[in-house]
């Protein structure tokens, strides 16, 4: 009991961690993109843009992170068809066989 209540524990940090770094990144991005376009058209501009661009990047990075944690959850719970064989390894199409034979012509 005791274990399970700490690998819920756990799980919830590194889900909140995993996300404030990801809102992090997109808004230091987004913060030196806007002030990059900003300080073209002079400082007060740099100033503004880099605060919008932070301000846009966060958003970004929130919705992102939500995102590809749901796009992974979704993947392990249906499993992704295409991508691996049965066991885990990548799937044979047999593209390398021709006419019956595989490539090295035996």
């Amino acid at each position: 009991m005791v274990r399970s209540r700490f690998e819920a524990i756990e799980k919830t940090v590194r889900g909140r961690t995993t996300r404030a770094i990801g809102r992090a990144r997109y808004a230091a991005i987004g913060g030196a993109i806007g002030g990059a376009v900003g300080g073209l058209i002079s400082r007060n501009a740099a100033s503004t843009g880099a605060g919008i661009g932070a301000l846009i990047g966060a958003i970004v990075g929130e919705t992102r992170t939500d995102v590809d944690s749901l796009f992974e959850e979704l993947a392990g719970s249906v499993g992704v068809s295409g991508l691996t064989g049965g066991d885990g390894s990548p799937e044979d199409d047999g593209a390398d066989e021709v006419d019956g034979a595989d490539a090295s012509g035996s």
